[in-house]
């Protein structure tokens, strides 16, 4: 029985580095092919909405799957070299939901590319969903230091950015369905997502105490407004968007203060 389930955790060790090779490939391909003859950003920049962050926040995903093939190759030596005991099991569920999540990645850029927004909208939040899982598995684990960096480092930044991916996508949605705003403005709608999202990125943030999650939203709220203030966006001409979204800058930063400063207090009551 022993020797079924440490076979069946390697089988899902070496799934996980396939999942991730076949993931960069695609996204790489996406954009140097491209892909039904557009890039990725070209898909987005074609749905012209006030949420959208400039074009430089992308660069985090580089940070994304340098630290993902990280987590491939280090879940894959642990295990092989037995240094984590038979039972952690929560490394095998972690595998499956970011093998799963790979997959919901590379159909969300097939279908982003042939402009299948709906269907890539809900493969999106897919993908969200299995990064919650994920965060949440790793959340409920007691961690050593290599597996904070290896294993949680990644994952809360791939989950940051998706958060907001997530909203920028069905804001693409509304986009491609002509949607009317219920008669609100689209500046105004602008002003409730982007405080809806900083809502959920709090919550969130604090519920796991994660605050290089909080980090990654604020990365992607800087490229909002940074798109908003450049004359090669949108310069200036929505200030109340501006204000909010320095606003919702200042409550993330807050926030993630606060979990140091609690960090700190716990800290503390070990010595």
């Amino acid at each position: 029985m022993m020797t079924n389930r440490r076979q069946a955790r390697s089988i899902v060790n070496y799934l996980v580095v396939l999942a991730y090779l076949a993931m960069i490939g695609t996204n790489a391909l996406a954009n140097i092919l491209p892909i039904n003859g557009i890039t990725t950003g070209e898909v987005s920049d074609s749905y012209p909405n006030l949420f959208a962050p400039a074009g430089l926040t992308f660069s985090i995903w580089g940070v994304i799957y340098f630290l993902l093939a990280g987590y491939a190759v280090y879940q894959l030596v642990v295990v092989q070299r037995g240094k984590r005991p038979p039972s952690a099991d929560w490394l095998k569920k972690i595998g499956i939901l970011f093998i799963l999540s790979s997959l919901a990645n590379i159909s969300w850029i097939l279908a982003w590319h042939y402009r299948f927004i709906g269907l890539s909208t809900i493969l999106i939040a897919s993908l969200l969903v299995c990064l919650i899982l994920i965060n949440q598995s790793i959340t409920q684990t007691h961690l050593s230091k290599l597996d904070k960096i290896f294993i949680r480092l990644p994952f809360s930044i791939y989950f940051g950015w998706i958060t907001v991916a997530t909203i920028a996508n069905v804001t693409t949605l509304l986009v491609d369905w002509n949607w009317n705003g219920w008669g609100l403005s689209g500046e105004t709608w602008t002003i409730i997502i982007l405080i809806v999202g900083v809502l959920i990125g709090i919550t969130t943030m604090l519920t796991n105490k994660d605050i290089v999650y909080g980090l990654t939203l604020l990365w992607a709220y800087f490229g909002i407004g940074y798109k908003h203030l450049s004359a090669s966006g949108f310069d200036g001409d929505y200030p109340l968007i501006i204000a909010t979204v320095a606003g919702t800058m200042v409550a993330l930063a807050a926030s993630g203060i606060y979990l140091l400063v609690l960090r700190k207090k716990r800290a503390k009551q070990y010595y």
